[in-house]
């Protein structure tokens, strides 16, 4: 029998060949009836068990912890620390492997990554994970680093001398751009200088060998980090529409990333999906580019990038795609007197695959606009669901007026969400606090959010009731027992379950701080910073934040037109996809827990 052990599941599939057998030389079978204690508080585990047939649970006390399946083992914790704190009860027979602890504990030795796998938490398992993926990440395009890539070296010039000089030195270093170092600024500033400064030097008319460069440079520099991803600074380069970022080593100048130099080395078509964007005359062209991003979009997921940077990447193609329609649905004067916003999953960056439109319009106090404002925004929402983007259920779209204002008008509505504070007027303050400008003056959306700022007051109730909304889904829960009873056809909601409760107790958090970010790791972070978020407690929520995203986007893209992931089959998951669900659904009970005392909800 031990010779049927399985070593394709994990943490058993990260082990050698020498170490498969020392486990087949030291595994038995063990029995159990429905209802037998196969280890009790502490009691010292001989052996770590591994299930081939039935269930069992793990209590602390009373509370059902966590259930065990085929192919899952436990307890490895209690192994390392000598004793266990948990009970685990057979549900109904049980057939299981067992590995005695000496070579448990070999193993553990042995195997950093089997050893994290066995008993760390999920950040922990995350990182092992990724560190023993390490040589196929590294064979990813999709995951090459800055630094990787071919870097042009940054030739430094004076800012005092003239145009023709920086020519010649263009000419000789055979490049098109060089760094402007100007000492008259205290500090000394750094700038470059490029063939788009060329051209407005010669545009001005005077003699070029009179004109010093530094008339000419830009002295904001985008920079990355070798260590930097590429997908990242792919996205930085279609955000800014640049083709050249700085890199830096610290204060260190290493060179310059062309854009030409990152998309060889990509080999995928993302940039080029931003100019096709950019250059698109109408919206069947964007269409078409629409669709490329859900490709890109698996072909990244599927290269092995992680889900943080996918989805910041695809944040800003979708960004660029709504600018460029909105750009040729709104006449002129409305585009300059108007800002576009979106809000939810695309207003935190955190947007994956196509999910409901929400977005808005802010106008400028005292632009009466000429045309049929109500058309336009109404072709606005129908050419994004011609792009694959569904109208939103609850109608927060430019075409509800309720969503179109001017910015006076806006900022009386967000006043009566909070003087008002009932269920549907917190919820539309939660979707309005994610808000980010898309196109436009970007002005006008930071005007009307200021009204948040300025009438959000002490009020201890007004701060529960808007995080009393963690707990909307709860009443369909009981999710965190129905996770331990599935049947084979039983699903789970990812927002509702984890991804919801996890995001706006972060955003009430953020909403007490008075953070401008939205992004849901930007606030985590900056909550973590000010001190009003433990750093391990930010980590955790972080690493399954990401984890949930992913779990999500790989069951849309496997759902492929039929969905968009929220529902996923636990039981049709890997053993450690179902255990770091476990873990990343019980980080997200835990910060609940933490919320819930901070804000008293109990007492609502």
């Amino acid at each position: 029998m031990a010779a049927s052990f399985d070593f394709s599941v994990s943490p058993f599939d990260c082990l050698s060949g020498d170490e498969q057998r020392l486990v087949r030389d030291h595994v038995d079978i063990g029995y159990w009836l429905e209802g037998t204690t196969l280890l009790a508080p502490g009691v010292e585990p001989a052996h770590l068990f591994v299930v081939i047939k039935g269930r069992v649970q793990q209590f602390d006390g009373d509370e059902l912890v966590a259930s065990y399946g085929p192919d899952d083992c436990f307890d490895g914790r209690a192994l390392v620390a000598g004793k266990a704190s948990s009970r685990f009860v057979a549900q109904e027979e049980v057939l299981a492997h067992l590995i005695a602890r000496g070579a448990v504990t070999e193993l553990i030795s042995r195997n950093a990554t089997f050893g994290a796998l066995l008993f760390a938490d999920l950040s922990h398992k995350l990182s092992a994970l990724g560190a023993r993926a390490g040589a196929q990440e590294r064979q990813s395009l999709a995951l090459g680093r800055v630094g990787e890539a071919y870097l042009r070296p940054a030739h430094v010039v004076d800012a005092d001398d003239d145009v023709v000089s920086v020519v010649k030195v263009f000419q000789a270093r055979h490049t098109g751009n060089v760094l402007v170092r100007d000492t008259r600024t205290q500090p000394p500033r750094t700038g470059v200088f490029t063939t788009t400064g060329l051209q407005r030097a010669v545009l001005q008319g005077a003699p070029l060998a009179q004109l010093p460069v530094r008339e000419f440079a830009t002295f904001t520099l985008l920079t990355v980090r070798p260590q930097d991803s590429l997908v990242e600074a792919l996205a930085l380069m279609i955000r800014h529409q640049v083709h050249r970022l700085v890199v830096m080593d610290g204060e260190r100048v290493v060179g310059f990333l062309e854009q030409l130099d990152l998309l060889s080395f990509l080999s995928n078509h993302s940039y080029l999906i931003s100019v096709q964007i950019v250059q698109a005359e109408d919206l069947a062209a964007l269409a078409q580019a629409a669709e490329q991003i859900t490709r890109l979009t698996a072909l990244l997921w599927r290269g092995g990038a992680k889900v943080g940077a996918i989805a910041r990447l695809v944040g800003e193609l979708n960004a660029k795609l709504f600018e460029r329609a909105w750009q040729l649905i709104a006449p002129p004067d409305l585009f300059a007197n108007s800002c576009l916003f979106v809000m939810g999953s695309e207003g935190r960056g955190e947007q994956l695959l196509k999910t409901d439109q929400d977005n808005g319009l802010v106008l400028r106090e005292g632009y009466a606009c000429p045309h049929d404002l109500a058309a336009i925004c109404q072709r606005f929402s129908d050419a994004l669901a011609t792009f694959g983007y569904p109208e939103c259920p609850g109608r927060i779209m430019v075409s509800n007026p309720q969503w179109c204002q001017p910015v006076q008008a806006f900022g009386h509505t967000v006043r009566r969400w909070l003087v008002m504070p009932d269920a549907e007027s917190l919820m539309a303050l939660a979707i309005f606090i994610d808000a980010r400008a898309v196109c436009g003056d970007a002005e006008l959306l930071a005007q009307v959010r200021a009204e948040v700022d300025r009438l959000l007051t002490d009020s201890d109730a007004l701060k529960a009731r808007f995080a009393a909304a963690i707990d909307a889904f709860e009443q369909e829960g009981g999710w965190w027992n129905r996770l331990f009873f599935l049947a084979d056809s039983d699903s789970l909601d990812l927002k509702k379950a984890g991804i919801f409760p996890l995001v706006h107790g972060v955003r009430s958090l953020a909403l007490e701080a008075r953070l401008a970010c939205t992004g849901t790791v930007e606030r985590i972070e900056a909550l973590c910073a000010m001190g009003r978020l433990p750093g391990n407690v930010g980590a955790e929520l972080v690493e399954s934040l990401y984890f949930l995203m992913g779990l999500k986007l790989q069951a849309g893209l496997a759902a492929g037109d039929t969905g968009n992931g929220r529902v996923i089959h636990v039981e049709a998951l890997s053993p450690l996809q179902r255990d770091l669900l476990k873990d990343a659904l019980a980080a997200v009970k835990r910060f609940k827990a933490m919320l819930r005392h901070r804000y008293r909800l109990d007492m609502l």
